[in-house]
């Protein structure tokens, strides 16, 4: 029986017939990129090879030193034989699926991903393969998502609210994708002004760098403490959440923009005014229809409900089997956690 063409390892998924790592956890020769977030790009590699469309913040996430090369979705990279390409995953700007063909046989690496449509990154397009390597982040029924659009309408609203009662609008999302998705979302919004982290801020910039059209923003830095932020928008990560940062808002309301908002009691244990239902990840349906339309005999199961996921394909006599990840057991703070860790 031929080896497969990729295999776990202690350093992550590798692919000894072109020797090399997707999204290694430790420093290794020649890695492929996902994206940018810190629990796909880890530090200390000889060579990244990653999307062109995600180089700005992956360059903000790896430094100046690393070497990164970067190609168009599509185009073919042929490493001893082996035939590499990244195609749109539609998680964040840049994020990709690693496509590998070696002897007709052909593999896809998800990454992270998300089939809604999103104005800050290309979208997700399925690919044809034998074997698929899914996330399963929300891998269970009960998560199924509304039309975003009704989300933001939700998020205006609440902040229109909030104006009129002389109140500032903070809403928690992590700090590389979910802000500069919300920014996006607010594009065309007349109500007040917008109000960033630094952190935000920080990876805002690169994907205004890289042509995607946000609603206009100030850093919250270069105002002075005692400034009125009355009817503004302020978005910033889960990680200012508790800390004396918070202070030189005044009468604020806060809101929290995550998947995660989906489980009932998940704002109350933060302690938050209100929770928007907005994920980067694939729901259930979506989960259940990408592994479809693949077509692939085998199906190897990462990253969240593994378990419940890889049951529900054998049921449907689909060969599926789980794969450890690094990051394990990702509950709404995991994924807070291992986003904000790619920028800090």
């Amino acid at each position: 029986m031929p080896e497969p063409l990729l295999r776990t390892t202690e350093r992550g998924l590798y692919c000894s017939a072109a020797d090399v790592y997707i999204d290694p956890w430790l420093p290794v020769d020649r890695a492929v990129i996902t994206h940018a977030h810190g629990d796909h790009a880890r530090w200390g590699s000889r060579h990244y090879l990653a999307s062109r469309e995600g180089g700005r913040v992956l360059r903000t996430r790896l430094g100046s030193e690393a070497n990164i090369e970067l190609v168009d979705f599509g185009e073919v990279r042929t490493i001893n034989g082996v035939r590499i390409s990244l195609v749109p995953a539609g998680h964040i700007l840049g994020s990709a699926q690693v496509r590998l063909e070696y002897n007709g046989d052909i593999w896809v690496v998800s990454g992270d991903y998300k089939t809604e449509p999103d104005p800050t990154c290309s979208p997700f397009e399925a690919v044809r393969c034998h074997t698929f390597i899914t996330e399963s982040t929300f891998g269970l029924p009960i998560y199924r998502w509304c039309a975003q659009e009704e989300t933001f309408a939700d998020m205006r609203a609440w902040w229109r609210e909030n104006k009129e009662r002389g109140q500032a609008s903070l809403v928690y999302a992590y700090a590389l994708g979910k802000a500069q998705r919300i920014l996006a979302g607010v594009l065309d919004a007349d109500i007040g002004p917008v109000y960033t982290h630094g952190a935000v801020e920080r990876l805002t910039i690169d994907y205004r760098d890289s042509g995607i059209a946000l609603h206009p923003t100030t850093p919250v830095a270069s105002h002075p403490k005692k400034f009125d932020y009355a009817g503004s928008l302020i978005v910033a990560p889960p990680s200012a959440a508790g800390s004396t940062w918070l202070r030189r808002f005044g009468d604020v309301s806060t809101a929290f923009a995550s998947g995660w908002m989906q489980v009932r009691g998940a704002r109350r244990r933060r302690s938050l005014d209100r929770g928007f239902v907005l994920s980067d990840h694939v729901d259930w349906p979506a989960l259940v229809s990408t592994i479809e339309a693949t077509g692939a005999e085998q199906v190897w199961v990462t990253h969240g409900y593994r378990e419940q996921v890889v049951r529900y394909l054998s049921e449907r006599g689909i060969a599926a089997q789980s794969i450890a990840s690094q990051w394990e057991g990702e509950d709404d703070q995991g994924e807070a956690v291992a986003n904000e860790e790619a920028m800090a």
